[in-house]
């Protein structure tokens, strides 16, 4: 069973009463950050390629900072910490206005027991601009049955 968006928020940080919704939490962008080198995943481990963070655009004083986002492949940061509680497993969907606006937000399982500042894969189709803080996903929490907790690689990430 999912969870309320009111549950979820408890464990989200931080949040404002806009990003609450009635079945999960809307998760903001942070940082997006474009791939430089390739990267290496093999059965015994794995190496993140190189990375650099897209400049923030700021036309004046009084507008907001944007990420100007050609067509192509980036990694978004949100800017919430996450914390899955036992119990439960976590997932992220993309926020419908980047559908609507051609662009695609991949994620993973976030596993009871995370703890972290996650990223997703943000596939842009058609040029875009994203404000640092706009809200493009929504992070939604579900009852589960487990074995044990998360404790790998990403444990802690971005923090």
């Amino acid at each position: 069973m999912y969870r309320s968006g009111a549950f979820v928020a408890d464990h989200v940080t931080p949040t404002t009463d806009e990003q609450e919704q009635p079945n999960g939490v809307d998760l903001t962008l942070d940082v997006v950050f474009e791939q430089l080198e390739p990267g290496r995943i093999t059965r015994d481990g794995k190496e993140i390629g190189d990375r650099v963070a897209r400049p923030l655009e700021e036309l004046d004083e009084k507008a907001p900072a944007t990420f100007y986002l050609p067509e192509g492949t980036y990694v978004a940061r949100y800017a919430e910490q996450i914390s899955v509680p036992e119990g439960h497993v976590g997932f992220v969907y993309p926020r419908s206005s980047l559908m609507r606006n051609s662009c695609m937000l991949n994620t993973a399982v976030w596993d009871a027991g995370y703890e972290g500042r996650g990223e997703g894969l943000l596939q842009v189709h058609h040029d875009i601009e994203l404000e640092r803080g706009a809200r493009i996903a929504q992070f939604v929490l579900a009852e589960a049955e487990h074995e044990d907790v998360y404790d790998g690689t990403y444990q802690g990430e971005n923090l």
